[in-house]
């Protein structure tokens, strides 16, 4: 094993253990561990010494506070789009399971963490948050295989094993863990492992690391919840065998790093044997879950597989994929190669491969509503990156109607990105309205924040895309961030003699409730410094 699983973290997956440190950690090691020493690293627990589901999620929050800051966080409304497909029914089944207490939309933030990482790895973060990687969408094979991934991560969170570690590491040395954390961040930088192993001191740091993969125990008990999970929530559970039967395959190979989710998640002989008998005692499996098909999953995996790469070369031959082969097939392996052919030129400037590739693929689409809309909006998204306002016999315009018009958040991200590109006052209007309906249900809902912040610049209202711009910032829990737009937006909405009475009023009362969430974390981020802590009033 080339490096270990510690090293392979992100900072801000690392920082899991040191949630209460700065987001600016320093560059030497030394003043980290004294301050560590200090106990300014580590959150409170209480007096209890466990720890709380609040607990729990003001850790994560700090942490996918971090997340959202990174390069590699990806929102693709598309990608998304099938991940919640697969994710909601499985959260509703555990749900009706009672494995989540009925308060649970409240207490956890339930948000999906997709990250442009080639690599194989999914996790769960405290207080409801998971993450997932591109490189495994790109490598399993159906639905049923990533459910029986999210339905995993999801029985660690509802099992509150990751608390259970936490408040056991909470008690080691706290100078041990900042120096394991900062051999994680700087490998993590430096995508080097010897600079962590240098900044990782003594035997005793290196024995501590051990404790942060899930105990056999908890492993076994999230696969047995996770199963009952996933079938009730309609998938097959032989997602869950033919998934081992690759990570067992994966694990005989020479570890290149590329399975991370081997070392934070071992495959033991008794796992896949206990898997296999419950599959042998589960009732027969009627069929694919609705709306997951094959065809819809191939793309979707050949999306991932695109929009992971960022050499050009590479992309050069994903979108050449196929080109030999222009026999009319229908298998879901052919699909996948000609929308990710597609994509991949469409990313490169190339509407000459792009309308040849698309064509191909609109001529041995299924008929299939949801792998047609998928088609359909990858032509307007391939239309928006080359500039061109036809490819393939489609038009720009006709699929920017039909995708404002068309349900789900896909359809309506991508349908406002035309709309905003190309200016036209009905579209921006529609686009404008669809958003507006969207965020009153899905207030937490950065990107679709984002875009409304651009059709309204686009509709000459600055005022009102400067307070979208706030809740975009205040939606990635950046609260100071969000302060600050939004008091930008009163003081063009003070020089502004014309506008609404109305909008200042929400521009001020929201001011006024992102100054009572900033003075909050500061108390909060106080109280793990200080045990007496009194609001600011």
């Amino acid at each position: 094993m080339r490096t270990t699983s510690v090293l392979r973290w992100r900072p801000w997956l690392a920082a899991v253990l040191l949630a209460g440190l700065p987001a600016t950690w320093p560059q030497a090691q030394a003043p980290a561990i004294e301050a560590a020493r200090s106990g300014l690293a580590l959150p409170s627990l209480g007096d209890s010494g466990e720890m709380t589901l609040g607990d729990e999620r003001r850790i994560g929050d700090q942490i996918a506070r971090s997340i959202y800051r990174d390069p590699d966080y990806l929102d693709d409304p598309l990608l998304d789009g099938y991940l919640q497909d697969i994710w909601r029914p499985l959260l509703a089944s555990a749900q009706a399971r009672g494995e989540l207490p009925p308060d649970a939309d409240q207490r956890y933030a339930w948000r999906l963490l997709l990250l442009r990482d080639p690599s194989v790895n999914a996790f769960a973060l405290p207080g409801g948050y998971l993450g997932v990687h591109l490189g495994l969408l790109a490598t399993v094979a159906s639905a049923d295989e990533l459910a029986s991934v999210l339905a995993h991560e999801l029985s660690h969170v509802s099992q509150r094993h990751i608390a259970r570690l936490l408040t056991q590491q909470s008690r080691q040395a706290p100078w041990m863990l900042a120096a394991m954390v900062l051999g994680a961040v700087a490998a993590s930088k430096a995508r080097n492992a010897d600079i962590g192993n240098a900044a990782i001191v003594g035997g005793q740091a290196l024995a501590m690391q051990n404790q942060l993969n899930f105990s056999r125990d908890m492993e076994r008990e999230a696969d047995r919840v996770g199963f009952g999970v996933m079938t009730e929530a309609g998938f097959d559970g032989q997602g869950f065998a033919t998934l081992f039967d690759k990570l067992q395959q994966a694990s005989r190979l020479n570890d290149d790093g590329s399975f991370p989710y081997l070392r934070s998640h071992p495959l033991s002989t008794e796992r896949i044997a206990e898997m296999r008998a419950r599959l042998a005692l589960a009732a027969p499996h009627p069929g694919g879950h609705a709306g997951a098909t094959a065809a819809l999953h191939a793309m979707m995996a050949a999306r991932a597989r695109v929009l992971g790469e960022s050499r050009v070369e590479r992309l050069q031959a994903l979108a050449q994929a196929g080109r030999q082969n222009a026999a009319p097939l229908r298998d879901p392996a052919t699909l996948g190669l000609r929308y990710g052919a597609t994509l991949a030129a469409a990313r490169l400037r190339d509407p000459r491969t792009a309308q040849e590739q698309l064509g191909r693929l609109l001529a041995t689409l299924p008929d299939e509503a949801a792998a047609r809309q998928a088609v359909e909006l990858l032509a307007l998204e391939a239309m928006q990156l080359t500039q061109t306002d036809r490819l393939a016999g489609l038009e720009r315009t006709t699929l920017r109607e039909q995708a404002l018009a068309a349900p789900g958040r896909a359809a309506l991200l991508l349908g406002a990105q035309a709309a905003a590109s190309a200016p036209e006052a009905r579209a921006l209007d529609s686009a404008s309205q669809r958003l507006q309906t969207w965020l009153a249900l899905h207030p937490d809902d950065a990107p679709a924040w984002q875009a409304l912040a651009t059709v309204a610049q686009q509709q000459g209202q600055p005022v009102r895309a400067a307070r979208a711009a706030a809740e975009a910032q205040r939606a990635q829990l950046d609260l100071n961030g969000a302060l600050d737009r939004m008091k930008s937006a009163q003081a063009l909405a003070r020089q502004d003699l014309g506008s609404d009475h109305a909008e200042l009023s929400i521009i001020d009362a929201r001011r006024r409730e992102f100054e009572r969430l900033v003075r909050e974390q500061f108390c909060e981020e106080r109280e793990r410094r200080d045990p007496v802590c009194h609001k600011p009033d």
